[in-house]
């Protein structure tokens, strides 16, 4: 029993002693082709430094809002509903049930919002209008690779190319071709959109870029079009309700007005009437004054349906706080030049040595 532990113990001795002089030996091996690796090291190097001084910076803006949604029961539409069915108009619900839960980050990276946001148009650097689309083709120089292809060189951008000023512009296939590919470009590298916090409604957009101007402006103008494309549709359903009220309201004050001027004119027809015609007067004047009496309680019962849809619809509106706006200069991410050269130096000598050892065991294994 002893001696099955003695050579055990042994035989573990024999193996880290082996594993100490070959590590001893590759230390040796590599310690004599250092100049192989520090000239590779020094390529490596070389090359870091060339990576740092030509790759342009990663500009990050920064947008951050606090989004703040009125979600009711809708107890008090459900109260109206009654009131206004005499004027046809349909109040129940609110109709937002589209944005509920993180749909609203969903909207950030749709084709709609962002080719509406690439066709914006602003003032540059140099106080000149220009379409964000054109920026990004002119950072990312897609002319110099359209060179070759005629179409794409004389391939224009325009804002008046959305339709009527709706979300989408009219079909065109090479344009929306060149479209598609840039908004999944921005999808993939350029845009983020996050909830730094699950448990609070703070919602952050991050656009990087290599232009800075192109990242603040283009996180401006989208985060813009998101917001209030958030808030026409949440609030549209009770918008098209006031419109409907406030219509048929103005239509019944008419009638009510109309017939309290009828009642008028008829006693200013029949200054002297015969006491024994009083049927001229009586009739037409009563049924005026019914009338706009009828009128006058529809009236009240519509203004004030009127002024509660309002109240709802402020109640609908969600309140989009900004909390942080990007903000000359930018966040830069960069790789500094030393620290380029040494990771340059560091990965090739890393490369090389290990290059080294396997071509030295291979040959080993060969002999």
């Amino acid at each position: 029993m002893n001696s099955g532990i003695s050579n055990k113990k042994f035989s573990d001795e024999i193996s880290l002693k082996d594993l100490v002089i070959k590590a001893k030996g590759i230390y040796t091996y590599l310690l004599s082709k250092w100049l192989i690796i520090f000239v590779f090291g020094m390529i490596g190097g070389g090359l870091g430094f060339a990576y740092a001084y030509f790759n342009k910076p990663i500009y990050t803006a920064t947008t951050t809002f606090v989004l703040e949604d009125e979600k009711g029961s809708g107890g008090g539409l459900g109260g109206l509903a009654g009131l206004a069915s005499m004027a046809g108009v349909d109040l129940g619900g609110s109709g937002g049930g589209i944005f509920q839960g993180d749909n609203i980050l969903g909207l950030y990276k749709s084709r709609g919002i962002l080719e509406r946001t690439l066709l914006t148009e602003v003032d540059n650097e140099n106080g000149k209008k220009q379409l964000l689309v054109d920026r990004y083709i002119d950072f990312n120089q897609l002319r110099n690779r359209w060179a070759s292809k005629q179409d794409l060189v004389n391939l224009k951008f325009s804002k008046d190319s959305l339709r009527n000023g709706e979300w989408f512009p009219k079909p065109n296939r090479l344009r929306d071709s060149i479209l598609g590919v840039i908004v999944t470009d921005l999808n993939k590298n350029y845009l983020s959109v996050s909830k730094p916090d699950k448990k609070l409604s703070t919602i952050q957009v991050d656009v990087n870029a290599k232009d800075e101007f192109f990242a603040k402006v283009f996180n401006d103008e989208l985060v813009k079009n998101v917001n209030q494309f958030y808030i026409d549709t949440k609030t549209k359903k009770t918008l098209q309700n006031i419109r409907i009220l406030q219509n048929k309201t103005d239509s019944v004050r008419r009638v009510m007005n109309g017939a309290i001027y009828s009642a008028a004119e008829v006693a200013d027809a029949t200054p002297n009437l015969n006491p024994t015609r009083q049927v001229q007067r009586a009739a037409p004047t009563q049924r005026a004054q019914f009338s706009a009496e009828t009128n006058k309680s529809i009236l009240a019962e519509m203004v004030k349906n009127l002024e509660m849809t309002k109240i709802s619809l402020l109640r609908e509106t969600p309140l989009i706080q900004l909390v942080d706006q990007p903000i000359y200069p930018l966040n830069k991410q960069s790789l500094g030049k030393v620290k380029g050269t040494i990771l340059g130096f560091v990965i090739f000598s890393l490369i090389v040595s290990l290059l080294l050892v396997v071509t030295n065991i291979i040959k080993k294994l060969i002999a």
